[in-house]
């Protein structure tokens, strides 16, 4: 039998996890005006797995990650794809390109999108507002567990 290549998420904190995933939005949420250190990350993610009260702080960034994931789900809306319907499309199902160049750089926005997606919706969610559940849902219901997929489960059942 082969082994789960996702045990290791599966087993690792749920702290680190979300330490990790805020630490990936360290760019977009400085170009809203909010800086974060790694420190700064891994106290929030210890609040959260801890289910301690949130700070204002905390309140800013999900309320910019809010935003981030929203924008995220506009550039797919542009392609008109949902995040479910992006993340099941097949990259030549998807029009727009006509070159080898368009090609690769629609396949960025489209991966960048889902990943902002996908993340965001995990920390907003651990954070505490559920209007991203959905994506989580969708993404746990996918045939092939990944990284994403194990994050959105745990985060569920927090």
């Amino acid at each position: 039998m082969r082994p789960d290549p996702t045990q290791t998420y599966r087993d690792a904190p749920l702290a680190e996890l979300l330490a990790i995933l805020l630490r990936q939005f360290k760019r977009p949420l400085a170009t809203h005006a909010i800086s974060l250190t790694d420190t700064e990350a891994s106290e929030i993610a210890a609040r959260i797995v801890a289910k301690s009260p949130l700070t204002e702080r905390d309140l800013a960034i999900r309320a910019v990650l809010v935003v981030l994931v929203s924008e995220s789900e506009a550039v797919l809306a542009g392609y008109s794809l949902t995040f479910a319907e992006s993340l099941a499309a097949a990259m030549t199902d998807i029009p727009g390109w006509e070159t080898t160049a368009d090609f690769l750089a629609l396949a960025e926005i489209k991966t960048n999108a889902e990943l902002r997606i996908s993340t965001g919706s995990a920390l907003v969610t651990a954070l505490g507002d559920a209007r991203f559940g959905a994506h989580l849902k969708t993404l746990v219901a996918r045939a092939e567990p990944d990284l994403d997929t194990v994050i959105a489960a745990r985060v569920l059942a927090l």
